[in-house]
Formats: C-alpha cells, sequence, structure tokens
C-alpha cells in the first residue's frame, strides 16, 4: 500500500508509472495511468480540494486506485454522442476496470477502480 499523495496535473500518470515499477508491475502502466489520469481530471474538474491519489496492490491480482476529493457530488456515467468533446472519462473507466464506485465521508468522497492484474485492455476501446 502505498500512502496517499497529492496529484499535481499532469504527474499523477508518472506517480503510477513509477509505483507500478516499483512494485515490478509494468504491464499494469497502461491502463492504470490512463484510469488515474480520467479520475483526477474529473476530481480536479468537479471536485473540491484537497485532491489526493492513493494506490493499494492485493499481491499481484488486484490493483486499486483511489481517487479523492472535498466534493460530495456524485459522478455520473454517461454515453457520450459521437460529436460530443467530452462525457467519455468514467465510460473508459468502466470499461478497462473490473468494478469502480464511490464512497463518501465527512471530508468528501472517494472514486475507486480497481484493475485486475494480467488483464488485457479489451480491443474494441482502441476502435
Amino acid at each position: 500500500m502505498s500512502p496517499p499523495t497529492r496529484p499535481r496535473w499532469p504527474e499523477s500518470r508518472a506517480m503510477v508509472r513509477e509505483k507500478l515499477e516499483d512494485w515490478g508491475l509494468h504491464e499494469a502502466a497502461f491502463v492504470s495511468e490512463l484510469v488515474v489520469s480520467e479520475l483526477v481530471t474529473n476530481a480536479i474538474r468537479y471536485g473540491r480540494p484537497p485532491v489526493s491519489l492513493r494506490l493499494l496492490r492485493d499481491v499481484d491480482r488486484t490493483l486499486i486506485c483511489e481517487i479523492s476529493d472535498g466534493g460530495h457530488t456524485s459522478p455520473n456515467l454517461r454515453h457520450a454522442g459521437d460529436e460530443d468533446e467530452g462525457g467519455r472519462g468514467l465510460f473508459l473507466v468502466a470499461q478497462l476496470t473490473a468494478m469502480w464506485g464511490t464512497r463518501y465521508d465527512r471530508q468528501g468522497k472517494t472514486i475507486w477502480a480497481e484493475i485486475g492484474l494480467g488483464q488485457e485492455v479489451p480491443l474494441d476501446v482502441y476502435l
């Protein structure tokens, strides 16, 4: 488990890459960096300070990415239209992770995403 840190965009992707390298989990870097960047972007754009990032590892089976912020607004999974410029972030998170969700406490909320280690990226995500 790594302690919570305050991500500063765009350093969150580098922080994830470095921690995964420390843990010997190079194969999980692409999906993890993408998921974290989407969740950090949402926290910065729609949440409230402070924003923090935490990674938890479950003995080579699961990686959990947690992004916390001081807001209490629930994220909404949307299906963006072909012409929409936004609205795809949580959809990508849902497609690339085993599970994701939100938990609330007095200080705000935490969006978490569980990434199965050793899973391949679905080909239709690229289409």
